[in-house]
């Protein structure tokens, strides 16, 4: 399932996700949390979902990061990157042995940031234009906050891809590639496996692409209306994860 707008918003617990997950915990029913941005570690992000009321192992955490991490540790083990991101990020990538360098690093890495240095992100550009690998954490363009929508991974990126000539690999959803890791972290079928989200554009065209029934809850981007707009849908819409309490067995 997805994190914001399924099981918290910003930093308030959207109600019946305790209720939720608590059953599942009941039911011995495996889950991953995920999500695409890439600021917190999974250890961080704990802490902060512990304050909202929610507890949840970080094993259970699966974030672009470390799906990047993943990613780029089986296409090149021990390589370098530069970063233009935060703790989440860089801590990944230490994890798997990379060396942070801003020297013909193998791959600029591009992820969220609250605070986007036009200084980092020039010099993400001088090092794609001589040939470092483009990479990104995902295509989200705009992320929340209590102000309103902040800039995220996927508009920076299209300022370098303007400036280069040259495309990110998105790792993070709705690339299936991230569905698969997260299912094979916690050893899921996708014919079992139900993916919970609150976007059509990510979570729910990303299960649909990894072979997952899909439920899309209103609690978050999507609504009744914006579903109309896609040419797929999910198997099921529900107003929220409350709406799954009593039935997590059999959500269909």
């Amino acid at each position: 399932m997805d994190m914001d707008g399924v099981l918290v918003h910003e930093d308030a617990l959207i109600p019946g996700a305790d209720a939720f997950l608590g059953e599942l915990r009941s039911n011995g029913t495996p889950f991953m949390v995920l999500t695409n941005n890439s600021i917190r570690t999974p250890r961080d992000l704990r802490a902060r979902l512990l304050r909202t009321g929610l507890d949840i192992p970080e094993e259970s955490i699966w974030t672009s990061a470390l799906a990047t991490a993943t990613f780029l540790a089986n296409q090149r083990p021990e390589g370098t990157a530069y970063v233009v991101g935060e703790s989440g990020l860089t801590t990944a990538l230490h994890d798997i042995g990379y060396v942070l360098t801003d020297r013909d690093p193998d791959y600029v890495v591009l992820g969220e940031t609250r605070t986007y240095s036009f200084e980092a992100i020039t010099t993400a550009i001088r090092l794609v234009e001589r040939g470092a690998r483009f990479i990104a954490t995902n295509p989200d363009p705009t992320g929340p906050s209590l102000e309103g929508s902040l800039p995220a991974t996927g508009a920076v990126a299209a300022l370098i891809t303007r400036a280069t000539g040259r495309e990110p690999y998105f790792v993070g959803k709705p690339n299936a590639l991230m569905m698969r890791s997260a299912l094979r972290a916690i050893g899921a079928h996708s014919a079992s496996t139900v993916m919970i989200g609150d976007r059509m554009d990510t979570d729910i065209v990303a299960g649909l692409e990894a072979g997952l029934q899909t439920l899309l809850v209103l609690t978050g981007i999507s609504t009744r209306t914006s579903v109309e707009l896609y040419p797929y849908r999910p198997t099921r819409i529900v107003e929220s994860v409350a709406d799954l309490v009593g039935r997590t067995t059999n959500p269909f």
